[in-house]
């Protein structure tokens, strides 16, 4: 077994094998530990953090590390030495940080927030915590868009983008501390500044009969709290560079954020609208960076096919003789000569998210392509050489009918006899995911397919296409896509049964603990909102106008189409006062 030693070393190792070009000074006097609910390996690719990281390390008087959820291996060494959970730089344990911050991307690391915590010697519940205890806010989309279900273990959580504010709120516990402020009057003065909730400022109660949640605010906290965003700073690329990450030897570089076309099932083009992008000479700025270090870089953004100099910033790149990726593409906006760069990058596959198989169902979530549009990208795909085609498909969107369903068949055969057609001979993989109804979306209200009937229409789609080889279906787990339906759209009632899984089996006793907390799963997921009902994200603001996302949902239902975002557009209300 490892010793406290060997996790020392390990932590060591990964430390030496980065190029670091943050402004650490371990010497400073505050310290703040920024923790990813995950294992190293995935939290390294998450760009959010390094922005963080970079900015909290520019202050004077600040010093940030980084933290993450040992692999599985570590984890029995933690438990069975009894070491506290360490940060990177300097293996400091988590409860002799002031701050943690903890970025919150993905529902299914709610269950490893708890669990982080212990290992850190940090008092789980915010409530047991203590003026002379570390303070723990929370981050990220999750945080943003509902932050109720983690409630519990929380003093505070940013709403919103993370730039700015992230310092601020750390510049006022420190600066409290500083003056001998009790740890109740900390939070009071953090939940003044525009974008933090304190969580423990606003008492709740909820009537299960009638649906019928009441907010009452303490202490003089903000009835509503509106969400941190601006102009996108300098910066937005990878600032530890290390091999070892899901996206491997590769150095991100945010291209723009935010999204501005409307579809109606993302989160994230409602809560980080209006879209914003980088200008071009410092995404090459950015390159220069990568180059320097021999990476791969990374195009970060909503839609990269949509930056309206992606041509010349591929062409820069490919100048540099460097490969790049992008994380999405639409198939309406993609360009030949972002293809030929990828396929010269050694990228074997073109991914493009049809979401459906059905023009009008594509009409209802308002995505805005065309068959024809994936036709041209697999044209592009077979003209590059890059043979593989994979398409991102949802099962149990508003409205489906088994028509619907059988289009994507027909799609992923029409699709596949194209490929062979125009000299793409690879695969086409469809990845199917069960459609999970978020917060701050046109679909927030809708009820969620039954998993029983997800998963006839999945088993019916596997064994239409079971016969051809050349087509490869892959399925999400529907447990967890469940069990995030139910974290998503939750309330404060679900931190006892995370916590409660943190000492059971995790993930796996989430049902049968809800159940035993009195929280019934499948009307959590199966029942339909009304309109007027208070739902627990209610009492945060994304700057969207009353009524607009009602409005959405109607529309979706006629399948009307909405128009991109546009310069002086203020439909959607974000866009009509400086915010």
């Amino acid at each position: 077994m490892l010793t406290r030693r060997d996790l020392q070393y390990r932590l060591e190792a990964l430390a030496e094998q980065e190029a670091n070009r943050s402004a650490y000074d371990g010497h400073k006097p505050h310290k703040v530990a920024l923790v990813y609910p995950n294992t190293y390996y995935v939290g390294m690719s998450n760009l959010g953090l390094h922005i963080i990281y970079e900015e909290l390390n520019a202050r004077p008087d600040t010093c940030c590390e980084r933290a993450f959820m040992p692999e599985r291996q570590e984890m029995v060494a933690y438990t069975k030495t009894r070491t506290p959970l360490m940060s990177i730089e300097s293996r400091r344990p988590l409860h002799q940080f002031s701050i943690i911050g903890i970025d919150i991307t993905f529902e299914m690391d709610y269950f490893n927030i708890p669990i982080l915590l212990q290992m850190g010697q940090v008092p789980v519940l915010a409530k047991d915590r203590r003026t002379a205890d570390v303070f723990v806010i929370g981050g990220g989309p999750c945080a943003t868009f509902n932050p109720e279900p983690l409630a519990d273990f929380f003093d505070a959580f940013i709403i919103g983008e993370g730039e700015e504010i992230t310092a601020k709120a750390v510049g006022c516990i420190n600066e409290g501390r500083e003056r001998g402020l009790s740890r109740g009057a900390i939070l009071k003065e953090l939940s003044q500044l525009e974008g933090v909730y304190v969580p423990s400022l606003y008492e709740v109660t909820y009537n299960d009969e009638t649906h019928q949640i009441t907010r009452q605010a303490l202490a003089g906290a903000p009835d509503t709290i509106k969400r941190h965003w601006g102009p996108l700073t300098a910066g937005g690329e990878t600032v530890v560079a290390t091999d070892y990450t899901e996206f491997g030897a590769m150095y991100i570089v945010e291209v723009a954020r935010g999204c501005g076309r409307h579809c109606r099932f993302c989160m994230a083009g409602y809560c980080y609208r209006k879209p914003r992008v980088r200008p071009l000479h410092q995404l090459k700025e950015g390159v220069d960076r990568a180059a320097l270090l021999g990476k791969k870089v990374g195009l970060m953004g909503a839609a990269i096919s949509d930056y309206p100099a992606i041509d010349e910033l591929v062409a820069y790149i490919r100048s540099k003789n460097l490969r790049y990726s992008c994380a999405s593409l639409r198939a309406d906006s993609l360009t030949s000569d972002v293809v030929k760069g990828l396929a010269v990058s050694g990228q074997h596959t073109i991914t493009i998210a049809p979401e459906t198989g059905s023009d009008r169902l594509r009409k209802v979530i308002n995505k805005g392509i065309t068959e024809d549009d994936l036709r041209t990208s697999v044209r592009m795909a077979a003209a590059g050489g890059i043979h593989q085609i994979r398409f991102y498909i949802m099962v149990g969107l508003p409205t489906e009918m088994d028509e619907d369903i059988e289009a994507i068949i027909d799609l992923a055969k029409r699709t596949r006899a194209y490929m062979e057609e125009v000299g793409c001979h690879g695969r086409l993989t469809l990845s199917i995911n069960p459609f999970i109804p978020k917060p701050f979306t046109p679909f927030q209200w809708m009820a969620m397919d039954t998993r029983r009937e997800v998963n006839r229409k999945l088993k019916g789609i596997r064994k239409a296409l079971s016969k051809d080889r050349q087509i490869e279906v892959l399925i999400e787990s529907l447990k967890e896509a469940y069990i995030q339906a139910v974290l998503a759209r939750g309330d404060r009632r679900l931190g006892s049964v995370l916590a409660a899984c943190a000492k059971a089996d995790g993930s796996k006793s989430f049902v049968g603990l809800c159940q035993e907390a009195g929280i019934d799963v499948d009307q959590a997921n199966y029942r339909e909102r009304a309109f007027d009902e208070e739902l627990p994200w209610d009492f945060l603001d994304m700057g969207l106008a009353d009524g607009y996302l009602q409005a959405e949902w109607e529309k979706g239902l006629q399948g009307a189409y909405t128009a991109p975002c546009q310069d002086g557009c203020q439909r959607c209300g974000v866009c009509r006062e400086a915010r």
